[in-house]
Formats: structure tokens, C-alpha cells, sequence
């Protein structure tokens, strides 16, 4: 019962949410299921919390490796949410422009954490394109060439270098860029009609492990 409870739920519920997208007297559903899914995220959310608190507070008991980086998480944690509703009981909202301390966290804390991750990301992604551009063969070489008239395409260099290399990387974003980009989109939205089809028809069980 463990098991086909469960899944005889998501057979029923799926398959609701598929006829109603389809029978316009039904629409009501999909609305009242929606409802249902910002509710039991709400719970996921608490569970998701509890676990997050239980794995790193394991790690700073046995001081594990990087048990210091928990810790760290853990006051920013709990500091944050004390924070946070003290604010609520000050001034009514935690995200009130009065809201000092939540103000200065995310402006002065928040925001510069942010910004170095994603400037670490950028040596990643230049890392990553260096290794990927070599042309080695027929389809690096192209993405090669691509990619080196996109950049100088958008940058004020390729224009004085020839006036036709910001049309011509124009024309690659526009129809080719945007014929693979279509291409994968289309590939995605049938992989995860199979994959629902799958979970609803009970033959994908991961989830209840």
C-alpha cells in the first residue's frame, strides 16, 4: 500500500490535469490543483529545511571535512530568518525600505556574494569555450567561427574591421542559432511528455524512493 497509494494519486491527478487543459469545463481543475501544489510545496520546502539543518549540524558535530562552511551556513540561517521576523514584528515587512538590517545584508552581503560567484563563472565559461573552440573538427571548426563572429559582431571592433560582420552575426542568431535553439526546445517538450506519460502510467517509480 506504501507504493500504490502514491501511485494511483499521481495516475488520478495527472490524469485530471490532462483533460482539463482539454475540456474547457474542467478548467476549474487545473486552477484548484495549482492551489493544492503551492501547498504541499510549502510542506517540501519545511521538509527540505529540516534536512538542510540535520546534514550540517551532523557535519559540525563530527567535524567533518568543511564542517567551518557549515557553520557558516547555519548562522547566516538562522540569522537571516531571527532577523527577518524581528523586522516583521518592527515594521510590519521584512522587505519594508526600513527594514535596516535585511536592507544592508542584501545590499552589502548578499549582492557582492552574488557577483563574485558569478564573476568565478566567467572564468569557468572561458575555461569551458577555450577547450571547446579547438578546432579539431568539421563541427569545432564551425562553432569556431561562429562564435568568433558573434563576439566581434557585438562589439564596436567588428564593425570598423568590416561593416558586414555585425549583419552577418545578426543573420547567425536569427536563423541558424534560432533553427537549434527550436530544435532543442522541441526535443525537451517531447522527452518530458514521455517522461510524464511514464510517471503518470506508473512505469517511472523513482520518485518514491
Amino acid at each position: 500500500m506504501q507504493r500504490e497509494v502514491p501511485l494511483f494519486i499521481t495516475f488520478v491527478t495527472g490524469t485530471l490535469l490532462v483533460v482539463a487543459f482539454f475540456v474547457p469545463a474542467l478548467s476549474y481543475l487545473e486552477q484548484t490543483f495549482l492551489d493544492w501544489f503551492q501547498i504541499v510545496a510549502g510542506f517540501t520546502l519545511i521538509l527540505g529545511l529540516d534536512s538542510l539543518i540535520v546534514h550540517h549540524a551532523q557535519k559540525i558535530q563530527f567535524r567533518r571535512k568543511g564542517w567551518f562552511h557549515s557553520a557558516a551556513l547555519l548562522v547566516s540561517l538562522f540569522g537571516t530568518i531571527i532577523w527577518g521576523f524581528y523586522s516583521w514584528w518592527k515594521v510590519g515587512s521584512p522587505f519594508a525600505p526600513n527594514a535596516s538590517f535585511l536592507q544592508y545584508y542584501y545590499t552589502y552581503i548578499f549582492v557582492p556574494l552574488q557577483a563574485t560567484m558569478f564573476a568565478l563563472l566567467a572564468f569557468f565559461i572561458a575555461s569551458a569555450a577555450f577547450r571547446a573552440f579547438r578546432a579539431r573538427t568539421l563541427e569545432a571548426t564551425l562553432l569556431l567561427i561562429s562564435a568568433t563572429i558573434l563576439m566581434l559582431g557585438r562589439t564596436p571592433v567588428g564593425y570598423k574591421i568590416h561593416p558586414l560582420i555585425p549583419q552577418f552575426s545578426d543573420w547567425i542568431m536569427s536563423y541558424p542559432q534560432l533553427a537549434a535553439k527550436r530544435g532543442i526546445f522541441l526535443g525537451m517538450s517531447l522527452g518530458a511528455i514521455a517522461f510524464s506519460l511514464r510517471v503518470i502510467l506508473g512505469m517511472e517509480r523513482s520518485y518514491l524512493r
